[in-house]
């Protein structure tokens, strides 16, 4: 909570200083190379379940993957948005981001987070339609609706984002410009405020747990039911691929609401630890194309079928 500061709230500030990680000064090289590769690395991934869903007429015709290359599609940008700001830092470049830019990075982050909030929650809806209610499924999970469901995630993610940046930005900003973090983000920004933040971590709180706790019991409900559907299925082979369908979402949301919860479930506005921000932001974009590609038999099964493909173009020419 701030109480009060001996600067002139006529001093207004015109930018930040994101001072980044605490490392040594002899490890930014280093740094710099791994989390570029990282963010090479994700893009390629996540452009290579986009691919895969594209080029496949089995995938992108089913809801289900028309979802998972929606998050493939937010992965790479939530990695644009944080990670090539990180890799910016570890350079000698000015470490400064204009005032509108720091808004404007706080708001992207939390408008692409939440949509992704949503859209595992829709991800788990949508999982728990095809196997609790076969029959009923191509109905209540038609391309058309799956496409509204979609748009419907972005247009409250926004919102979401538009929520956040407004209450934080509305406060006063007069005395020390510099960012303890990488990114502009609600805790950092929060502690050089000139005024009582009391409020604003209150609402980031209450917002923050109804948006995060809110889909994560809607997930586990999904899931419940998914299970129970499961062990009444007879066949060992039908139960192996029901699970080997729910297990890699399953494994993406443990990753994402975990460090999510640890980072803004928590009360005061002092900045969580930078392992599990990093894991969140910079680690998590870069194992949903892993995981979904190493557990999921329908995307493995599409990327041999278009490398076969591909293999006999080839040798046709």
């Amino acid at each position: 909570m701030r109480k009060s500061k001996n600067i002139s709230l006529d001093t207004v500030l015109t930018e930040f200083v994101l001072l980044g990680l605490s490392h040594p000064p002899n490890l930014r090289i280093l740094l710099f190379l791994i989390f570029f590769i990282i963010y090479i690395l994700t893009q390629l991934g996540n452009l290579l379940i986009l691919f895969t869903v594209w080029a496949d007429p089995k995938l992108h015709a089913r809801p289900m993957y028309i979802l998972l290359s929606v998050l493939s599609f937010l992965d790479m940008w939530i990695s644009s948005v944080i990670v090539l700001r990180f890799i910016l830092n570890c350079t000698p470049a000015s470490k400064t981001i204009p005032f509108g830019g720091c808004v404007a990075q706080l708001y992207a982050f939390h408008f692409l987070g939440s949509t992704q909030c949503f859209l595992y929650t829709l991800m788990a809806y949508d999982r728990y339609l095809a196997i609790c209610q076969p029959l009923c499924y191509p109905v209540l999970m038609s391309g058309k609706l799956c496409t509204i469901l979609v748009a419907g995630t972005w247009v409250a993610g926004s919102i979401h984002g538009s929520i956040q940046a407004t209450l934080t930005f509305r406060l006063p900003y007069c005395g020390p410009n510099q960012v303890d973090y990488f990114f502009c983000d609600i805790p950092a920004i929060l502690r050089l405020a000139c005024a009582d933040t009391t409020v604003n971590e209150l609402v980031t709180f209450v917002d923050m747990g109804v948006v995060a706790a809110g889909c994560f019991i809607l997930i586990l409900l999904s899931y419940a039911n998914i299970v129970y559907a499961i062990l009444k299925i007879r066949t060992a082979d039908g139960r192996c691929r029901a699970f080997s369908t729910c297990g890699a979402h399953l494994t993406v949301v443990t990753v994402y609401f975990v460090p999510c919860i640890f980072i803004y479930l928590r009360t005061g506005s002092k900045s969580p630890g930078w392992t599990v921000v990093v894991f969140y932001i910079v680690v998590t974009p870069l194992l949903n194309p892993l995981i979904y590609t190493l557990r999921n038999q329908e995307v493995k099964s599409a990327l041999k079928r278009i490398i076969v493909g591909l293999r006999a173009t080839n040798k046709n020419k």
